[in-house]
């Protein structure tokens, strides 16, 4: 069986108040369940002011 890595950007305007945090860790357990995927992790946050 062959194994890959697949890296994604994600862009998202939160809400005021809502953790960053906490939402790339709901992404990660989202794709684990639906994809059945080995691990999902955050390996970066980056704040971006208004473009």
């Amino acid at each position: 069986m062959k194994r890959i890595d697949v890296h994604i950007k994600v862009v998202i305007d939160l809400e005021d108040g809502e953790n960053e945090r906490r939402l790339a860790a709901e992404i990660c357990r989202v794709i684990e369940k639906v994809y059945g995927v080995r691990r999902a992790e955050v390996s970066n946050i980056v704040s971006a002011s208004g473009e």
